[in-house]
């Protein structure tokens, strides 16, 4: 399942905001605050797209780096929030 769900988010964020990267050059644990191709409405499209490709609410106070900095913490994230 955990690979169903990296392959989901690297081919969402390497359609929409990876522009001139490669896959080599990104990895599961690389900070998109760190790279600067997150704004606030590409976070917002990511809870999106995790939303509606998931099946999950994320609520507000769970839009955080803590959740959605890189693919593993997305993983988790999304993991946790299919286990309750």
């Amino acid at each position: 399942m955990n690979n169903d769900i990296i392959t989901s988010i690297r081919e969402y964020f390497f359609e929409n905001f990876l522009f001139g990267y490669t896959e080599d050059e990104i990895k599961n644990d690389t900070s998109f605050s760190e790279l600067g191709v997150l704004d606030s409405t590409g976070i917002m499209e990511i809870v999106s797209f995790i939303e509606n490709k998931f099946n999950i609410t994320i609520n507000d106070s769970e839009i955080t780096h803590e959740n959605l900095d890189t693919i593993n913490l997305m993983v988790d994230f999304i993991n946790s929030k299919k286990s309750k």
